[in-house]
């Protein structure tokens, strides 16, 4: 066996090759022995040949010993087929099929680019609305902040970009206006009233919003419930569920835009609205009983203060006829005097019974008085008998 080994190492070809292998194939026992070796006839006491290797091509030598070759196996077929569907022909080695390498490579490097091409389009190319901004990081932290348009940035995760919306007004509602979630608040006069309202707000600066804060949304209702209480406990509790809600709005507004700047959140607040101001509902029916109460007594002092106005104007113009009367009496004091006269008997004898006398002791008696009565008496008797 060394001087068949010698004999076949030395020739140096792919036929010697293969011997080799199969030699070492037989002496492994492996099942991709091809057959026995030379000079064995398959009987006495040469070895039993094992299967034929698939992956090596039957040799001339055994088939001119007159051992049937053996056809290609399902994975030689499996192989040429795979390697047609790929447009490879004949190959220059053997007169069998190839599989063109260099035609499958370039199809695979213009595929690459162009994924290449089109991940690169829609990482780095990014289209900002007008009414939103862009906050671009990079690797992780803040590099810069983007106005509407086209913009450019280096592909994730190099940079990143986030849009906010810095036109959008946002409504947050604190409290339930029906009476489903109760926000009871504190008032000057230690009395309790149930508010429910709403905080429109507004990015103004995105940075801020997206890096100070954690959480921004609950930062700025814990803001808004602080603000209320400590506005709301300047006012009584008439003032608060009447006539100070504009004032309670304002200065809640005001609260809350201060400590907002404070913690640098970015955010606008663009106005508080009150939706429901009430007492708790176990005393709400004795709380209607003295709003009744209240305002029957704002009634009362409407009227009151009507009265005083009246008697007040009537007052100013009785002053402001005596004043013009004392500057005629200064001019003509004994016609301003008589005129007087005349209109104060005027005023006082036309309501009494009068009497007229004639002077030199005749005495006719007319009761003027009785007379008009009559007549008014016999007027309507007249009238109705017609």
């Amino acid at each position: 066996m060394s001087n068949d080994n010698d004999g076949t190492i030395g020739r140096r070809t792919p036929g010697g090759l293969r011997r080799i292998f199969d030699s070492i194939s037989q002496m492994a026992n492996s099942p991709w022995g091809n057959g026995p070796k030379d000079g064995d006839d398959g009987k006495g006491g040469g070895k039993k040949p094992g299967p034929r290797n698939p992956w090596v091509t039957p040799d001339p030598a055994d088939t001119a010993r007159g051992r049937k070759p053996r056809g290609p196996s399902a994975l030689d077929e499996l192989l040429r087929k795979g390697r047609g569907s790929f447009g490879g022909g004949g190959g220059s080695g053997g007169g069998g099929d190839g599989f063109d390498l260099s035609a499958s490579a370039r199809w695979w490097k213009w595929a690459i680019i162009a994924i290449v091409a089109i991940v690169l389009l829609f990482s780095t190319v990014h289209v900002v609305p007008p009414e939103k901004e862009g906050v671009v990081t990079r690797l992780g932290s803040y590099s810069r902040t983007v106005g509407p348009g086209v913009k450019f940035t280096l592909p994730p995760p190099f940079e990143r970009i986030r849009l906010e919306d810095v036109r959008a007004i946002r409504t947050m509602a604190i409290g339930s206006p029906n009476a489903t979630d109760e926000n009871f608040v504190l008032t000057r006069d230690q009395s309790i009233v149930d508010l429910a309202y709403e905080v429109r707000w507004s990015i103004r600066d995105p940075e801020l919003f997206i890096f100070q804060l954690a959480e921004p949304e609950d930062t700025i209702r814990e803001v808004a419930e602080s603000s209320m209480r400590a506005t709301v406990a300047n006012f009584d509790l008439v003032q608060a569920i009447g006539p100070g809600r504009v004032e309670i709005e304002s200065q809640v507004q005001q609260r809350m835009q201060d400590l907002l700047d404070q913690y640098r959140a970015g955010v606008l607040i663009q106005g508080i609205a009150i939706r429901q101001a009430d007492p708790p509902k176990q005393v709400d029916e004795a709380f209607k009983e003295v709003t009744a109460a209240r305002q029957e007594r704002e009634s009362a002092i409407n009227l009151a203060r009507a009265y005083e106005q009246q008697v007040l104007e009537g007052a100013r113009g009785q002053t402001a006829a005596f004043d013009k009367i004392y500057e005629q009496y200064k001019l003509s004091p004994g016609v301003t005097r008589r005129r007087l006269y005349y209109e104060t008997m005027e005023a006082v004898l036309s309501k009494a019974d009068k009497t007229i006398v004639e002077p030199r002791g005749v005495t006719p008696y007319l009761p003027l008085p009785e007379v008009q009565r009559r007549a008014a008496a016999a007027d309507p008797a007249a009238k109705g008998g017609q």
